[in-house]
């Protein structure tokens, strides 16, 4: 539907106006915030996307992933027993297997995610793109994280965008695509607004903001955009798509911002992992660190934590 993108105007100062309010919000306390928290994990992609990843480390992350908060300070919470583990684990496609065994080793049914289509890039043929998916998935990944070809975007070539995304949801099977924007590579808001459009209009189950190897990588201008866009295309199509902001969430105090902002602009039903997630790979430590602080009333040790 190229009319809705021919469209389109977003107006920047009101947007950033808008997200420098955000970033003043006060935060919750308390009990209130231990939920909030326990809700990020869930919501949380434990990633490893770096060249010196080995067996080992992935078995690792499996684990945290399965055993996200210590189960005594769960204990403490009363919520040792409501299965909390994150969302998803990243990983690069030749990381798939070893995940995939490691979580099933573990007797848990945490879906692999993994990045394909010329990660980080996106500089790659679009059939070596397709190959890779297939792959990834052939190795059991359920959920597959593309990223696109950013020059499309930047040249206003939209309906090759859309056929580019269209072909690598069809090599995705039954796996979930989350469609990564980059979109501190975008140039302007409004790329980003139509951008998040194509993605979804070709079939994505997500959009994701970045890579998190661009310089500006999740920003709340550019959340509250993609989300109005997610808000615009259920309106038109009555069809719910996911939001993943990722790359530079360290804090449990930002987790927390990026889920009242999704609960301010798309509403309570998007707060689930079915719909949001934090793409991210220090943010557990830190909530993990916070929980601890509420449940014990001192600050953790570099020993009392285990790494995430």
């Amino acid at each position: 539907e190229l009319g809705w993108i021919s469209k389109v105007h977003v107006n920047r100062p009101a947007v950033v106006r808008h997200a420098e309010r955000i970033k003043k919000w006060r935060t919750v306390k308390g009990n209130w915030q231990a939920a909030w928290l326990l809700k990020a994990v869930t919501c949380i992609d434990l990633t490893t996307l770096s060249g010196d990843d080995t067996p080992s480390n992935v078995h690792r992350l499996c684990f945290k992933a399965k055993h996200p908060i210590r189960e005594d300070l769960l204990k403490a919470l009363d919520m040792h027993d409501k299965g909390i583990t994150v969302g998803a684990v990243c990983v690069y496609p030749a990381r798939v297997t070893d995940a995939v065994n490691a979580l099933k080793a573990a007797g848990c049914n945490i879906p692999v995610a993994s990045v394909a289509a010329g990660f980080p890039s996106g500089q790659t043929p679009l059939e070596t793109k397709l190959a890779e998916i297939k792959l990834a998935v052939e190795y059991g990944a359920r959920e597959i994280d593309i990223v696109i070809s950013r020059s499309l975007v930047l040249t206003g070539q939209w309906e090759g965008l859309y056929e580019e995304i269209r072909q690598c949801r069809e090599a995705c099977g039954e796996a979930h695509m989350k469609t990564i924007l980059a979109t501190g590579e975008l140039g302007s808001l409004a790329n980003v607004y139509k951008a998040s459009m194509i993605a979804m209009m070709a079939g994505s189950d997500f959009i994701k903001t970045s890579t998190g190897k661009e310089v500006e990588n999740a920003t709340f201008p550019v959340g509250v955009v993609m989300m109005r866009a997610i808000r615009e295309f259920y309106w038109q199509t009555g069809n719910k798509v996911g939001f993943k902001p990722a790359g530079g969430i360290r804090t449990a105090k930002e987790a927390i911002t990026w889920l009242m902002l999704v609960k301010e602009e798309l509403g309570v039903e998007w707060l689930t992992p079915e719909l949001f997630r934090l793409g991210a790979s220090s943010l557990l430590g830190d909530i993990e660190k916070q929980i601890f602080y509420h449940v014990t009333g001192s600050y953790a040790l570099q020993h009392d934590l285990a790494m995430a």
